[in-house]
């Protein structure tokens, strides 16, 4: 899995992996900005955000809405850390997130809710897949814990 990617964050720079160097990593996709679960998940780790700072590490959401929703949810819920743009789905593919599915009886690509997290290293250390997006924030901290 290719996991260096270069995208566009709420923070006004493009961002890889390497500008996380020397700290643990959260890296968060999620299917789309000011939906329920995928806010529900968003405050979550904005509600830890505090523990995972303790830890040395940061968190950053992905999904493939535009910067300017980005910039919109993260005003709206406070989100204390960056939001990605992914609009062509590149790095989505990368880490392998996609699934094909049905909505409104449509043939749709969908995300599916995944969590990665690098060490200060910048290695792949464990790849929550299909998460509970209200589960996944503590359930992430508790591993950071054992970091």
């Amino acid at each position: 899995m290719n996991t260096d990617f270069i995208l566009e964050s709420t923070d006004g720079t493009k961002k890889s992996i390497a500008d996380f160097k020397g700290k643990n990593l959260v890296l968060y996709f999620y299917p789309k900005d000011n939906t329920s679960v995928c806010t529900l998940q968003a405050n979550g780790f904005a509600e830890l955000y505090d523990e995972f700072q303790k830890y040395d590490t940061e968190i950053v959401g992905i999904s493939k809405d535009t910067i300017k929703s980005h910039l919109k949810f993260k005003e709206k819920q406070n989100l204390p850390f960056e939001l990605l743009a992914d609009p062509d789905r590149e790095v989505h593919k990368n880490f392998d997130v996609l699934k094909n599915g049905k909505m409104y009886g449509k043939d749709v690509i969908k995300t599916v809710r995944s969590t990665f997290v690098f060490d200060k290293d910048s290695n792949l250390v464990k790849e929550f897949r299909a998460v509970n997006g209200r589960e996944n924030p503590q359930e992430v901290l508790d591993f950071i814990k054992t970091l």
